[in-house]
């Protein structure tokens, strides 16, 4: 409950940031990078020659636009074209996106998890997409010893729900003991995640690496593969588009201590109605995205691109929540929110801290009702005692 709780009253403080924004001065931002000079004919006044400058090589010209395109652009490992992730860094780049001020580039990567090799060790990339569990493999190896602690985070994303989709003489994930599951192809999260979920549920499974779309027409003609483990933010388009022979289904996963990194979470009728009866719902878990970023040294410029990444998402954050024709998820993404085992990026942290310091203690009760909503979905109970607690630590803040 103290994760509930802790996201409850993150939600406060980052409501509060677009009116503590609105009232502060925006932070300074460079003026418009000179456009690059080209020579020019120059008329002459009179019978006596002019000299005319010197025209600046093409190499020159090339650096000056090269400079230019590159001073504030910033990369952003993101995943699969057909995944949640590269849907998210897409939306990011637009509501960031100022010219030649700020340019954010996503990237097409093999994953989330192998997101993280690119974040330490690709040339380009300065933030990633990553999945919450991942940092934990980085820790226990010891030739990342020193790597990993220069990763920070920005923003806790949104969940990315486990789907495992098995045929229909499979009744339960404990049936899968000493079958063929397929967790797509190596460096996914399906091939992360998935062996470490059902490691920490004690089933032992013959796990296999291919494309999940290969895998997929083993299960329509036999029994060869008996399950698909897949892990996204829901809803997801195959399960979508589809058609699967009668029987085939979705198995639950029911949440317990043994799965550390995970939360709970459920598949809906509304996000698969042709796999899910009106009525019904499917247990899964689910692991955080995390937008990552490298923790450069303060005096280089990709520090300060990401300095500049800080003060555009922390500005124009609202726009992702409230403007058409973006994620829905946008809309439960806490700007304040933490996750577990992690090191915010210290600008952001900064900027929360004082948008935190300077907020009124009043509050919305519709808006914090709707956060206890999100927190504890289909417990009403809990929902009311985490609204009445709120209440509480609201009115003891304003003591202060």
């Amino acid at each position: 409950m103290r994760v509930m709780w802790r996201a409850l009253v993150g939600f406060t403080i980052a409501s509060s940031v677009p009116a503590f924004a609105a009232q502060t001065q925006q932070a300074p931002r460079p003026a418009q990078s000179e456009s690059v000079a080209v020579p020019v004919e120059v008329a002459q006044a009179g019978p006596k020659a002019t000299a005319r400058p010197t025209p600046k090589s093409q190499s020159a010209i090339d650096q000056a636009y090269k400079d230019k395109l590159n001073a504030w652009t910033v990369g952003l490992a993101a995943g699969r074209a057909e995944g949640a992730p590269l849907q998210f860094a897409s939306e990011l780049a637009r509501v960031l996106d100022d010219g030649d001020n700020m340019r954010i580039v996503p990237m097409v990567t093999r994953g989330p998890f192998d997101n993280v090799f690119d974040l330490l060790y690709l040339r380009g990339v300065d933030a990633a997409i990553v999945y919450g569990d991942a940092l934990d493999y980085f820790k226990n190896k010891p030739e990342f010893a020193g790597s990993w602690r220069r990763i920070n985070y920005l923003v806790n994303l949104f969940p990315s729900e486990a789907h495992v989709f098995a045929r229909p003489e499979i009744k339960s994930i404990e049936d899968l003991a000493g079958k063929t599951v397929n967790f797509n192809t190596q460096g996914t999260a399906a091939a992360y995640s998935g062996p470490i979920i059902f490691k920490q549920l004690g089933i032992d499974v013959k796990a296999t690496f291919i494309p999940h779309s290969v895998a997929m027409e083993k299960m329509k003609q036999g029994s060869e593969v008996a399950a698909t483990f897949w892990i996204s933010s829901k809803p997801l388009a195959p399960f979508l588009k589809g058609k699967f022979p009668e029987g085939f289904k979705f198995l639950p996963i029911e949440y317990s201590d043994k799965l550390e990194f995970y939360t709970p979470a459920y598949l809906e009728p509304s996000d698969y109605p042709n796999l899910i009866p009106q009525g019904q719902r499917v247990a899964t878990v689910s692991v955080p995205a995390v937008l990552a970023v490298y923790d450069w040294p303060k005096d280089t410029d990709r520090y300060q691109r990401l300095v500049r990444v800080v003060d555009y998402l922390f500005d124009r954050f609202e726009r992702l929540q409230k403007e058409p024709g973006y994620h829905e998820k946008w809309k439960d993404v806490n700007l304040a929110g933490n996750v577990p085992g992690w090191q915010r990026f210290k600008p952001l942290q900064d900027k929360l801290d004082k948008a935190a310091a300077s907020a009124a203690r009043t509050i919305d009760p519709v808006q914090a009702r709707a956060q206890a909503a999100r927190v504890a979905p289909h417990d009403p109970a809990e929902q009311e005692r985490l609204f009445k607690q709120f209440l509480e630590w609201n009115r003891k803040q304003g003591r202060r």
